[in-house]
């Protein structure tokens, strides 16, 4: 694949237990009680990209690094790009100026402590960062983060500025500050953007399908950007209640993920954000 250009696959490294379709079955206060099967998603995810020679961004929540280090630790072996998820996977919508502040250096701090470099790179729980919280970009500037991957150029009735430019872009903060928004990948059809860069539609859609919108983009010139977590690499966690199409959208295809993932990395060259800017000579 020399000569192939360079795409973006990113982790958001969380625990099964929060992540929003799951919310109404775990309180905060029950997180320290619930047995971690990090591992069994991380194990895979690391083996797979080291297999095909590609390199990922991790985004941890601060509450994960703080609590296993190693994984960091693992990541940075690898090569990977260690970035911020926030500390506890709370909606921009939940928070203000101050708390977003409080919560991204309590993040930044678990993960220099586990010995990564100071992230530059974000991406906000379940992709809130809409024109309603629009001020979170100045934090972000004010922070010193050089890109961002929260904005999902989607209609949705949760997230989504279904406007937004689908591709790499600079996106200027109210306060003027300037970061790289970098969205994950939208498939162009009949006026819409179509999601296809998250790891639901990665499960939902038949394999052929996702890498023939992937190569699609990819004729269009457009760098790919895909984001998945750990947990959609256990098909062995337990089920719990939920109303129906959490569920689905949660436990779909899970025993499908890696043997696609390997398919996509042996098609496709993939690096971390970073990379991906770099080379394009979007981040120096």
């Amino acid at each position: 694949m020399t000569g192939s250009p360079l795409h973006a696959i990113s982790f958001d490294v969380e625990e099964f237990f929060q992540v929003a379709n799951l919310r109404g079955q775990f309180a905060r206060t029950d997180w320290e009680t619930v047995p971690s099967r990090l591992d069994i998603g991380m194990d895979a995810i690391l083996a797979a990209l080291a297999r095909h020679g590609a390199q990922a961004t991790f985004f941890f929540l601060g509450w994960v690094a703080e609590r296993r280090p190693d994984l960091v630790e693992r990541c940075l072996a690898g090569g990977h790009e260690v970035a911020s998820h926030g500390y506890e996977h709370l909606f921009l919508s939940d928070l203000d100026s101050r708390s977003l502040d409080d919560d991204l250096a309590r993040t930044e701090a678990a993960i220099m402590a586990a010995g990564a470099p100071r992230p530059i790179g974000f991406r906000a729980s379940t992709f809130t960062l809409t024109r309603d919280t629009w001020w979170a970009l100045d934090v972000l500037a004010r922070r010193g983060y050089r890109y961002d991957s929260s904005i999902h150029p989607i209609r949705h009735p949760t997230y989504g500025i279904p406007d937004f430019e689908p591709g790499i872009s600079t996106v200027t903060a109210p306060g003027g500050g300037e970061l790289i928004e970098f969205p994950v990948s939208t498939y162009p059809f009949a006026g819409r953007n179509l999601p296809i860069g998250g790891g639901g539609y990665f499960r939902l859609l038949p394999g052929a399908v996702h890498r023939a919108a992937i190569a699609r983009l990819e004729r269009m010139g457009r760098p790919v950007a895909l984001y998945m977590h750990p947990w959609e690499f256990d098909p062995g966690q337990p089920r719990y209640d939920a109303p129906f199409l959490k569920r689905f959208r949660h436990y779909l295809n899970l025993d499908k993920s890696l043997p696609r993932l390997d398919r996509l990395l042996a098609r496709f060259r993939f690096g971390s954000m970073r990379e991906v800017l770099a080379e394009r000579a979007q981040l120096l």
